[in-house]
C-alpha cells in the first residue's frame, strides 16, 4: 500500500449542521476551552482526510469548538513515534489515531471510554472478537473501535483466472449483493485454496502470498494459523506452540512455499500489491487499496478481480483483521469535547461518509454497519468489493491472539510465525526444529 501525502495541520472554524443519534452530553464551558487538538492517521486514499476534515467542521461548528487537525503519515512510523512521545510527556492531542496493538499498549495512559462503546454496541451491534481483544483491557474500553483505517485482508484474485485455471467462477461462489453460494464456498478451505495455487502456478500465474517480517505477511499467516488451531502462546500466557496443530500448519507451508513467487521471504508491504497489479498473479489477501490502484494504474487488471472471504480451516474460517482505534490520554484537558466528537464520528452517517471517501478501504467495527452502498456500487466490475464486509461465518483474526497483548504484540512486531515458515522451507531445518526454535523465542518474549 503506497503513503499519500506528508502530515499537514488545519484549523477549523465556521457553522454547519449537526448531527443526530447516540450522543455524549458536552457542556460549553471555560474548562473546555473551546479547543480540541487531534491526531488522526494520514489516510492512503487521496480525498479520505478531506471527509474527516469536513466530519470534525461539522461538529466544531455545532458545539463551537476550534477543532486543530494534524493528519499524520504512518510512512517512518511518525505515527506510533507521535503516540511513545507524548504519552512519555503526558502532552499532546486530545484525540490520537491507535493502530492495531497501541490502544492496548497505552492503556494506562488512556481515558476509558466504556460509556461511548457501549453505547455505540447498543446502537449498531457487536463488535468482532479481535476489536475487544485489543480495545478492552481489564474489563475497561480504552479507546473507541474507529473507522478510518480498520481494514480486513481477504482474498483478492483474478475472475479470469480462476474460470480457466481452477475451474471456479469466483462471482458465482461469493456472488454480489447476495449470501454466498453455500455449496461452493463450503468447499473454499485452506486445502482447496492449495489445490487453486498449484494450479495458478503451473499456469504461469502464481499467487502473491507474502511471507516476510511485514503486516501483509505476518496477517495472512496468522489467519492460516488460527484457522487450523496452531496457538503459540494461550490467553493464560503459557506456550503452546508445541502442538500437533502447529505441526500440521507448517506442513501445509511446506506445500505451499514452492508454489509462490521465488522473493515472497523478502517483499514488504507493497509486493502482493505490485504482483496483482503487474498481470502476473492470480491472488492477493489485501484490503481493495490493491484493486482502487490498480483501476487507475492497470484497469485491464482491475475489472478482473474479485474480493471474496477467507478460506476455512478446521477452526473456521478466520479474516486477517487489523483495527484501527481513536483514543484520548486520560491527561487530556478537554475530555468531555473529545469524547463528542468520537461518538459524531462513529455515528452511522459519518462512517458511511468515511468508508465511501476510501472508495470502500475503511471498514466500521460494529456489525449493522457492514451494508453500505459503496461495497455494493464501486466497480469495476461492479460489486467486486462487495464481500469485502465480513459476514455472519467470518472470525475476524488478529494474528498472534489470544495470547496476552504486551507477548502477542511481541510475537507479531518480531514476526514468529512467518520466521518459522522460513525455518522450515528455506534453512534446511524440520519442522520439530522450527518449532522448538519458535519455543526459545516465546520463552524470551516471556522475560521481557
Amino acid at each position: 500500500m503506497q503513503q499519500q501525502s506528508p502530515t499537514r495541520r488545519r484549523v477549523l472554524q465556521g457553522a454547519a449542521v449537526a448531527a443526530t443519534a447516540l450522543t455524549v452530553p458536552f457542556v460549553r464551558g471555560a474548562a473546555a476551552a473551546g479547543k480540541l487538538t487531534c491526531g488522526f492517521w494520514d489516510h492512503w486514499v487521496p480525498g479520505a482526510n478531506d471527509t474527516m476534515t469536513k466530519l470534525c467542521k461539522e461538529w466544531g461548528d455545532k458545539e463551537k469548538v476550534e477543532v486543530s487537525i494534524d493528519y499524520i503519515t504512518s510512512q517512518g512510523d511518525k505515527n506510533l513515534l507521535t503516540i511513545a512521545s507524548e504519552a512519555q510527556a503526558r502532552s499532546g492531542h486530545d484525540i490520537l489515531s491507535f493502530p492495531t496493538w497501541y490502544a492496548s499498549a497505552n492503556a494506562e495512559n488512556l481515558e476509558p471510554v466504556d460509556d461511548i462503546v457501549n453505547g455505540l454496541i447498543s446502537q449498531y451491534g457487536k463488535v468482532a472478537s479481535a476489536v475487544e481483544y485489543l480495545g478492552k483491557q481489564e474489563g475497561h474500553w480504552v479507546a473507541v473501535p474507529a473507522t478510518a483505517g480498520t481494514q480486513t485482508k481477504p482474498p483478492c484474485a483474478r475472475i479470469d483466472l480462476f474460470k480457466q485455471h481452477v475451474g471456479i467462477d469466483l462471482t458465482q461462489m461469493y456472488p454480489a449483493g447476495g449470501a454466498p453460494n453455500k455449496e461452493l464456498a463450503d468447499k473454499w478451505t485452506w486445502d482447496s485454496f492449495l489445490t487453486a495455487a498449484e494450479k495458478c502456478s503451473k499456469a504461469g500465474f502464481p499467487f502473491g502470498m507474502p511471507l516476510g517480517q511485514t503486516t501483509d505477511a505476518v496477517d495472512w499467516v496468522g489467519a492460516v494459523f488460527a484457522a487450523h488451531g496452531a496457538v503459540l502462546v494461550n490467553d493464560k500466557g503459557d506456550i503452546t506452540v508445541k502442538s500437533d496443530a502447529t505441526k500440521q500448519v507448517l506442513e501445509w507451508f511446506k506445500k505451499m512455499v514452492p508454489l509462490l513467487p521465488g522473493d515472497v521471504f523478502a517483499w514488504d508491504d507493497a509486493g502482493n500489491n505490485k504482483w496483482l497489479i503487474s498481470g502476473k498473479g492470480a491472488l492477493i489477501m489485501n484490503p481493495p487499496s490493491a484493486w482502487a490502484v490498480a483501476k487507475r494504474d492497470a484497469p485491464q487488471v482491475a475489472e478482473q478481480c474479485w474480493t471474496f472471504q477467507a478460506p476455512a480451516g478446521p477452526k473456521g474460517r478466520y479474516d486477517p483483521t487489523l483495527p484501527y482505534f481513536w483514543g484520548t490520554w486520560n491527561f487530556s484537558a478537554n475530555k468531555p469535547a473529545a469524547k463528542s466528537l468520537l461518538t459524531f464520528l462513529s455515528q452511522r452517517s459519518s462512517a458511511e461518509q468515511m468508508v465511501s471517501a476510501s472508495q470502500g478501504y475503511d471498514l466500521p467495527c460494529f456489525e449493522k454497519l457492514h451494508d453500505f452502498k459503496t461495497w455494493a456500487e464501486e466497480g469495476p466490475p461492479k460489486g467486486t468489493i462487495y464481500n469485502y464486509p465480513p459476514k455472519e461465518d467470518q472470525i475476524a483474526s488478529i494474528a498472534c491472539a489470544p495470547a496476552p497483548t504486551k507477548i502477542a504484540q511481541q510475537i507479531y512486531s518480531q514476526a514468529t510465525m512467518t520466521k518459522m515458515i522460513a525455518h522450515c522451507t528455506q534453512q534446511a531445518q524440520s519442522i520439530d526444529q522450527a518449532i522448538d526454535w519458535a519455543s526459545q523465542e516465546l520463552e524470551g518474549f516471556m522475560r521481557s
